[in-house]
Parts: C-alpha cells; structure tokens; sequence
C-alpha cells in the first residue's frame, strides 16, 4: 500500500511541475496520435460516404464486412506486417522509417481508416431519404445532394473520429513494434508505461496513466456530447 501511494505522491508532483520528460512522452504521443487520425479522417470519411450514397458500389457487401472486420484488427498484427515491409530486407526498406515516428503514424493511420469509415458509413446511412428527396426536389445536383445527407450526419461522423482517437490514443502494439520505444524519439505514453513498469519506476507509469485517462476522459466526453447532439438532430427530423 506503502508504494502506491507513494507512487501516486510522485506522479502528481511530475504532473503538477510538468516535468520535462513526461511532457515530451505526452505531446509525442498526440502528435502521432492526431496526425494518424487526420490521415484515418481524410481517407475514411469519403469511403464510408462513398459506399452507403453509392448504392451499386461494386463488391459493396464484401467491402462493408472487410471494413468490419478491420475494426477490431489486433495492433500486434499491424505491427509485424509494417515492421517486415519496413525492415531492411523489406520490400519498403528502402525508405529508412523503421523506429522513427512516420512509422508510428502509418500504423496507427491504418488502425484508425477503418475505424471511421465503418462508422461515418453507419451515421450517413441513418439519414433519412426524405433529406436527399427534398434536395432533389429543390434542385439539387447528385453531388450536392450527398453533401447535404453528410452534412446532416455531421454529429455521428465525429463521433466516429472521436471513438477512433480513443482506440490511438490507448494503442501500444503496433507503436512498440515499429517504434522501438526509443528515448526522445518514439517513446510515447504507452509505450513508456510498460517500459517504466518493467523498470519498477512506478510515479513515471502512474503519472503516464493519469494523464492517459485524463485524455481518455475527455474523448468520452466529447462523444457524449457529439452522440446527444446527433439524436436531437434525428428528433427534428420527425417533427
């Protein structure tokens, strides 16, 4: 009981003095984290509008069940894939990105696109036709029709993003594996809590962890105001 609380002790007075390390671990790993869902955003946002507005897409139902599937893909297996086409002998050797923080971004960005497809492909299919006949009606082009049908989905595609951020932000093994965990370089938060765990040096790991649910915490928040927005947007729709 003694070490706990004395590791809580430690890990405040580090927050509290925004100690320097600590700080370069938390913003490492935001910056990884935030460029790998803008990357998961830009490509899975017109993907899941492109397959739910495209009603013949080609393949459309293996496509769904692939994307499906890819949510819960294990960040170990995106690791080693990544870390065999990255590696020396690799066929992406040549780039030279293995244990650098691109390396960690093209991991995450990989776990986060399927993520936010799936889900802003459900948010834009919750859309009532009546918004896309009302913009024909008034004369609206097929593009601007489906950008009115994205626009209303708005609340639920954020959401998406936002549950995407969460898994990024909580992932250690794809960044382990292809970033090496290195001091000042690809070590992020939690990556340094198993490193600092292992070491024994608990207020580290603590502090890490606080600040790690602290993110956590504030993403659940974000989605519980996004979700609360998007139902009183779909009340409106019927009255």
């Amino acid at each position: 009981m003694d070490l706990i609380i004395e590791g809580i002790r430690k890990a405040s007075l580090l927050i509290y003095t925004l100690d320097a390390e600590l700080m370069g671990i938390v913003l490492l790993s935001l910056k990884v984290s935030l460029t790998a869902l803008s990357v998961g955003a830009i490509l899975g946002v017109p993907a899941g509008a492109l397959i739910c507005l495209k009603n013949r897409f080609p393949l459309r139902h293996f496509v769904l069940n692939i994307l499906n599937t890819a949510m819960g893909l294990p960040p170990v297996v995106v690791g080693l894939f990544l870390y065999l086409m990255l590696s020396r002998r690799g066929p992406l050797g040549f780039m030279g990105i293995l244990y650098t923080a691109p390396a960690m971004i093209i991991a995450q960005s990989i776990l986060a696109f399927p993520i936010v497809a799936s889900l802003s492909y459900a948010a834009i299919g919750s859309v009532p036709p009546i918004i896309r006949q009302a913009a024909l009606t008034l004369g609206a082009t097929s593009y601007q029709s489906a950008m009115a049908i994205v626009k209303e989905a708005r609340y639920g595609i954020i959401s998406g993003v936002m549950a995407a951020f969460g898994r990024l932000s909580a992932e250690v093994g794809a960044v382990l594996i292809v970033g090496g965990n290195i001091a000042g370089r690809t070590r992020v938060i939690t990556s340094a809590i198993v490193l600092e765990t292992d070491k024994g040096d608990f207020s580290q790991a603590i502090a890490l962890g606080i600040v790690l649910l602290g993110i956590s915490f504030c993403v659940n928040i974000a989605l519980y105001f996004f979700s609360r927005r998007g139902n009183a947007a779909g009340y409106r729709y019927w009255v």
